[in-house]
């Protein structure tokens, strides 16, 4: 009989009471270790699991609270892994929510599958990880850096088959109850530095070792190969808009206020809005002729698409600035400095850093988000790990107008990002030069799981997109 042996963190009493009976419903299962003081985020931890192995697979439990297996779920993740061969699996399961009064409501928490681009270090595997022994000694034996939290991420990223079981085979209680648009921005948050420095270290090592990583070379913008590009004006703040009736024009107004050396418009694309914010819109277009108020023909494009429509209409300027609907530029300056930044640095993009604010402009928690990880050096590289780019995020038209944006509303300007970092330069500017209010509209702020799964999913794809065109491009 091929057998497992189960590792835990420490936990208390009844927790693991309740933990081991669990493993004990499965015929495979032989015992548990309880990993007293140590976390399994570290190198050191992995390296003591490796040498304490005794059967042919091994269960990490990454929580500290109570786990119900399923009726022989470790005999089911088991059969699977020796069916398909995996080195490492990972498996759908339900979250218990408490209420008040006790009462425990099971729901179930789908997981997606990790493919060639799913290189981000929070990628949800769930808590409950099978590895083949040899395998997970494999890794370890190869680990050259001694990581304090980005371990169990560079053991991942080593192991040759990840497999996915689409069954929910336990249940654990969900302790982060947070909303969707809370938690978004946990991977950027300045009190992380360290451990952010820690994963990019893992994922470049990674991206060398697969042949996807890219030296800080860059190619030359030479407007020579756009020739038919003239321009009216240096800048167009991009506002793509879509019932916004309470936020837009506050958005407007922040572009309104730019103080310029050149001359600049705003270009909204109102995307059929049906709540007012057509009418209004067309009101203030009325009031200055620097607003350029555009309404697609069709009825079928996503916030790329009116990108797309904005960068190459008439009117736009050398530089496609980006304005979100919802959000407002911190002060009168962010499109000088904007533009400065591209002529200074000859970059093709530019991005930003914000503030993060409740709707009352109050700054709100985890306050400045700077994504310092993206630098000259590595920035590049670093983009296939993280989850967004920053803001606000500019162009320059000729080359935007070439590449064009995925016609998508969610991951169309990440996908641009990386595909103008595989060649060119994108430039940084630290100032604060953006607010990004969070309030109970907001497209991401209280996404069901499903939905943040289809994100999360579409961003994987678009990373494994790049990562194969970088391949390709080192003649891997």
């Amino acid at each position: 009989m091929v057998e497992v042996e189960c590792f835990v963190l420490s936990m208390p009493v009844e927790d693991m009471a309740v933990t081991v009976e669990s493993f004990g419903r499965s015929k495979t299962f032989t015992g548990v270790t309880v990993l007293t003081g140590m976390s399994l985020r570290s190198t050191e931890t992995l390296k003591y699991i490796a040498e304490g192995i005794s059967e042919k697979y091994l269960l990490l439990y990454t929580k500290a609270s109570s786990l119900d297996m399923g009726e022989s779920a470790v005999d089911r993740m088991v059969s699977v892994a020796e069916d398909t061969g995996a080195d490492m699996l990972y498996a759908d399961h339900y979250d218990l929510k408490i209420s008040e009064d006790g009462t425990v409501t099971r729901i179930k928490h789908p997981l997606i599958e990790c493919q060639k681009g799913a290189l981000r270090d929070d990628f949800d595997f769930g808590s409950v990880l099978l590895f083949k022994a040899s395998s997970f000694r494999r890794a370890v034996r190869q680990m050259k850096h001694e990581y304090r939290w980005a371990g169990l991420y560079d053991l991942r990223l080593r192991m040759k088959k990840i497999v996915h079981v689409n069954e929910y085979l336990y249940s654990e209680v969900e302790s982060d109850i947070r909303m969707s648009g809370e938690k978004q921005f946990d991977y950027v948050d300045p009190r992380n530095r360290e451990v952010q420095l820690e994963m990019e270290h893992a994922c470049t090592e990674y991206l060398k070792r697969i042949g996807g990583y890219l030296q800080p070379q860059f190619r030359t913008l030479d407007p020579a190969d756009f020739p038919e590009c003239i321009f009216n004006v240096k800048a167009s703040v991009v506002i793509p808009v879509f019932n916004r009736v309470r936020t837009i024009r506050d958005a407007v107004e922040s572009a309104l206020s730019q103080e310029c050396s050149f001359p600049f418009n705003i270009i909204v694309v109102d995307n059929h809005s049906t709540d007012g914010t057509s009418e209004l819109l067309a009101e203030m277009a009325e009031k200055d002729d620097r607003i350029i108020h555009v309404v697609p023909e069709r009825y079928d494009h996503g916030i790329g698409g009116c990108w797309n429509m904005a960068v190459r209409h008439h009117a736009c300027g050398e530089f496609a600035v980006q304005l979100d609907s919802d959000d407002v530029y911190s002060g009168p300056l962010t499109l000088q400095k904007i533009v400065d930044t591209f002529i200074r640095q000859k970059c093709a993009m530019v991005i930003g850093t914000y503030q993060m604010t409740d709707f009352e402009m109050n700054p709100i928690p985890p306050g400045i988000i700077d994504h310092k990880e993206w630098t000259d050096e590595n920035g590049r590289n670093n983009a296939l790990r993280i989850n967004g780019l920053g803001a606000p995020r500019a162009f320059w038209t000729p080359l935007l107008r070439e590449l064009g944006l995925p016609d998508t509303s969610y991951g169309e300007d990440y996908a641009i990002g990386l595909r103008i970092s595989r060649e060119y330069r994108i430039g940084r500017i630290y100032d604060v030069l953006y607010c990004c209010r969070r309030w109970e509209g907001n497209s991401d702020a209280a996404l069901d799981i499903e939905r943040v799964n289809a994100n999360n999913q579409y961003k994987d794809r678009i990373r494994t997109w790049e990562l194969e065109a970088r391949m390709r491009l080192n003649g891997r």
